[in-house]
């Protein structure tokens, strides 16, 4: 007769993306190229005497410490994702990153609101013929760094497409919208300077930067809602919950309790309670779930209803 230990009754509880490799080299690959960015306009401000080259060069610091947060956080999830103190694993960790890039980022939008308020009261000479390339420069690199750090689509089923609020990487969206607004706000600089340079309206670009202000304040207060959601343990998706009840309530069986939350990108955790007149084993409920994608880890507690069993 075969003997069974425990760990044979184990399962990993390893709840990191599908993608979460490719996303982390694609953040690291990001970063690489703003270090560069950055250690080439400051080198360059000091050299030519560039005021303008300098400032961005360090902006361009505070956007690289933004992407090295999303960075770090794809590193330690996956080398401390066997770690048994993380009871649900590290799938959480994209999220918290998030959360606090998004605060960041709002941080910023508001010295960004801050510095323009500023320049509307007290107007400053503007060198345009050296601001609007350094700002197109700007431009050139974001939108480089946007595309390799966009949301691959393709591949996705259309369970995926219906359900993408629990799929997605959170992580990788905090960076991408960073770099996005960072775009964004170069545009509206672009916009600001040369209507400055061709009809000499100076407060166009503190305008343009309280346009940027509320587009980023917008963008960072929705990704702290996601994100927030799902460290709140916020039941991710109602119709799975519906799902679920819909397949476990037959012949009698009735859901009493049910849990759902997310573990990760694309990881679903449920804790499901039933009462039920003619109780069978746990793990005959566990298979009527069978072929919902993203249910990662399920616990079934069984409960017998008092009376005649049938």
């Amino acid at each position: 007769m075969h003997s069974h230990s425990i760990d044979d009754f184990r399962h990993p509880h390893v709840f990191l993306g599908e993608a979460h490799d490719r996303n982390e080299r694609k953040t690291w690959g990001v970063i690489a190229i703003c270090a560069v960015m950055m250690v080439a306009e400051i080198v360059g401000g000091l050299w030519f005497g560039s005021v303008a080259l300098i400032a961005d060069g360090l902006h361009m610091s505070t956007h690289a410490g933004a992407l090295l947060i999303a960075a770090l956080a794809y590193t330690y999830s996956r080398r401390y994702v066997h770690d048994s103190r993380l009871t649900f694993g590290t799938g959480k960790f994209g999220d918290l990153a998030a959360f606090t890039s998004a605060i960041a980022l709002a941080m910023i939008a508001l010295l960004i609101g801050y510095e323009s308020v500023d320049r509307l009261i007290n107007p400053v000479p503007i060198a345009f013929n050296q601001a609007i390339p350094i700002a197109v420069a700007g431009l050139g690199v974001n939108l480089l760094s946007a595309f390799l750090l966009r949301d691959d689509h393709q591949g996705r089923d259309h369970f995926e497409r219906e359900h993408a609020h629990v799929h997605r990487d959170h992580n990788l969206r905090a960076a991408f919208v960073h770099v996005i607004a960072d775009a964004a706000v170069s545009v509206l600089v672009i916009a600001g300077l040369f209507a400055g340079r061709v009809f000499g309206w100076v407060w166009m670009d503190p305008v343009m930067g309280l346009v940027a202000t509320v587009v980023i304040l917008s963008w960072s207060w929705t990704l702290i809602r996601s994100a927030g959601a799902i460290l709140l343990d916020v039941c991710p998706d109602p119709s799975m919950v519906r799902m679920i009840a819909t397949r476990l309530e037959q012949g009698g069986d009735r859901v009493s309790d049910l849990h759902l939350w997310r573990l990760g990108p694309g990881h679903l955790a449920a804790v499901i309670s039933l009462v039920t007149h003619n109780p069978h084993a746990p793990e005959r409920y566990k298979r009527r779930l069978s072929g919902l994608k993203g249910l990662s880890h399920v616990t079934v507690e069984v409960v017998p209803c008092p009376g005649e069993r049938h």
